[in-house]
């Protein structure tokens, strides 16, 4: 490879979005209006949107193209086919049924495995896994490696199973009361990081020990696989569609957000190794939750473009690029002094808001204040990921202390420009030469489940 094309993102820019800062005393006004919730803000109070990268990336000519193929017909279309191609080309397994994003892939497949009073153990689960696991009556238990909560440790895959804990999980509950194994990759709340093919293998050994099913919540596969074939020197010469392959061979389902990896506005899908009974019970519950097995919720002209995606991502150019610029933003930061998780992951920055913040304790939400300040600052949206995202104790009600007290700065694909990043990390910067003076939040109204979307707060007196 050329050394001049590793300095240019390897895509044209064919049309653009304007954007605007507003005034700093209307953004004071409009997150107060907001209830101090950075969900409840709409998009032209927004300069700089880094709240997530789930449906906000740019889609290709090609995909662009694609569209215009969509056939919408009700059953059987032409783009399910299409779509199932490359979906059975990128992970090997034999059934496949779309879904209109994550979540609802999750919907349909949880109740077929969990029972009441289940486990389900992963790396570490995501906000709308963990809920989905305790809406079907199971608990989520995070078995992540401790090396994950040190943000200042540099370990190459922060984002590996414990298995010796994993292990010791299993035979204390019973391998009966274990629902399923979930490996996220990359791994979002640990700072997007990366799962290891070594760590893979070990945890599918336990995991065919005693029986149990291993799913891949595969939102950021290929990010995945792009870390595994830098850092892991038996995969340096593979492909990263090999290495796709090879991490989906260890597993037995996969639920996937295609508006992350598959580059696309929405789209989802639930993917079966070979297990035709409960492939019957996916295409069975589909039905009344997300639609017919052909289209499951998404149009024909989404799933041609996702089709196109799965080809796209898998670009190393495309990876290349994407991550370098991820890494451009939290070079700034450090070197600005700014504490984040190191190394810096696939899809986001991580801000270290117990380091940043040290004075405002997890109940008072340091990773939401901070959120709250770069609107302030910059009219810059993050998210909050730590104890305000965790949520209260579904069996005592208590708010629980997460690990890790996390500002993500997540970076849409194919979106922003790296003028955009020195704006987010100049932010950063100024605020935390000023950091003593920012106060925490509290909660004045929430729903039962996954408060942090719709939570209304209060700053702390």
């Amino acid at each position: 490879m050329c050394e001049y094309s590793t300095l240019a993102e390897p895509y044209k820019i064919k049309m653009v979005e304007k954007i605007s800062l507003i005034p700093k005393e209307e953004r004071e006004k409009r997150i107060a209006e907001a209830g101090y919730n950075q969900f409840g803000l709409k998009a032209e109070d927004i300069f700089i949107d880094i709240l997530t990268d789930s449906g906000t990336g740019a889609m290709s000519d090609h995909q662009w193209s694609a569209l215009m193929l969509g056939d919408e017909s009700y059953a059987g279309s032409r783009s399910f086919y299409r779509l199932e191609k490359s979906v059975q080309n990128i992970t090997g397994y034999k059934y496949f049924v779309p879904t209109h994003q994550g979540r609802g892939a999750e919907n349909v497949l949880f109740p077929l495995l969990i029972k009441e009073g289940q486990d389900s153990i992963s790396n570490m689960h995501f906000d709308t896994t963990k809920a989905h696991v305790e809406l079907n009556g199971g608990r989520a238990v995070d078995c992540v490696i401790p090396e994950a909560y040190d943000t200042g440790l540099n370990h190459p895959f922060k984002g590996n199973m414990d298995n010796d804990r994993l292990e010791k999980i299993i035979l204390e509950k019973g391998a009966e009361n274990i629902a399923f194994i979930i490996i996220t990759i990359t791994c979002n709340s640990a700072g997007g990081q990366p799962v290891s093919l070594k760590n893979i293998k070990e945890t599918k050994k336990i995991a065919d020990r005693y029986g149990i099913k291993i799913i891949f919540d595969s939102a950021r596969f290929a990010e995945n696989a792009y870390f595994i074939q830098k850092r892991e020197e038996e995969y340096r010469h593979c492909s990263i569609l090999e290495i796709v392959r090879e991490v989906f061979s260890y597993g037995d389902a996969i639920t996937m957000s295609a508006k992350k990896d598959g580059i696309v506005n929405m789209g989802g899908l639930i993917a079966i190794k070979e297990d035709l009974e409960l492939f019957n019970g996916v295409r069975t519950r589909v039905v009344p939750i997300e639609g017919f097995p052909t289209y499951g919720g998404l149009s024909g002209r989404d799933m041609d473009a996702l089709a196109v995606g799965f080809t796209e991502v898998v670009e190393e150019s495309y990876l290349s690029s994407r991550i370098r610029q991820v890494e451009y933003l939290g070079k700034l930061l450090s070197e600005g002094g700014v504490p984040i998780q190191n190394p810096v992951g696939g899809h986001a920055v991580f801000v270290d808001a117990k380091k940043f913040l040290p004075h405002i304790p997890y109940y008072n939400f340091p990773a939401q204040a901070l959120c709250v300040e770069l609107y302030r600052e910059a009219g810059v949206r993050g998210v909050e990921i730590g104890s305000f995202l965790l949520g209260n104790d579904p069996d005592t009600g208590k708010q629980l202390e997460s690990a890790l007290e996390l500002l993500r700065l997540t970076i849409p694909r194919r979106v922003y420009t790296d003028n955009h990043m020195e704006v987010v990390a100049k932010a950063l910067i100024n605020i935390y030469k000023r950091r003593d003076e920012i106060k925490g939040y509290e909660i004045e109204e929430e729903p039962e489940i996954l408060r942090h979307f719709t939570a209304k707060l209060k700053p702390v007196e």
